[in-house]
C-alpha cells in the first residue's frame, strides 16, 4: 500500500521562504540522500487559500513511497536534507504521513 509523506511549510508567524533555493538545491538534496526511496515528488508553491484569502503555506512537498518500509528507509536516510531546512526556511515545517487512498 502506497505511502505519503507531506512536508508543510506554514506562513504563519512572519516566516520568510526562499523557493528559488528550495527548488534548485534543496530538492537535489532530497533527491541524493532520499531519492532511492521515493517513487514521486510534487511541490506546490501557495498562492492563496481562496478568493480574497492569502495562502497559509508558502509551499507543501508531497513524496509518494510504495509502502511504510520505503517511507522508513528514506526517513532514515533524510538527515541532510532535514539540517538544510534553515537554509530556506525560517520556521517550523508540519509533516503529514498517510496512507494513498486514491
Amino acid at each position: 500500500m502506497s505511502v505519503s509523506l507531506q512536508v508543510l511549510y506554514p506562513t504563519d508567524n512572519g516566516t520568510t521562504f526562499d523557493h528559488a533555493y528550495y527548488g534548485s538545491k534543496h530538492m537535489e538534496i532530497v533527491g541524493q540522500c532520499m531519492g532511492p526511496h521515493i517513487e514521486k515528488t510534487v511541490v506546490t508553491k501557495g498562492l492563496a487559500g481562496g478568493p480574497d484569502t492569502p495562502a497559509g503555506y508558502h509551499a507543501i512537498a508531497t513524496i509518494l513511497f510504495a509502502d511504510q518500509a520505503a517511507m522508513d528507509a528514506a526517513m532514515a536516510a533524510g538527515g541532510p536534507a532535514m539540517q538544510d531546512i534553515p537554509n530556506f526556511y525560517s520556521g517550523q515545517p508540519q509533516l503529514l504521513i498517510g496512507e494513498v487512498t486514491g
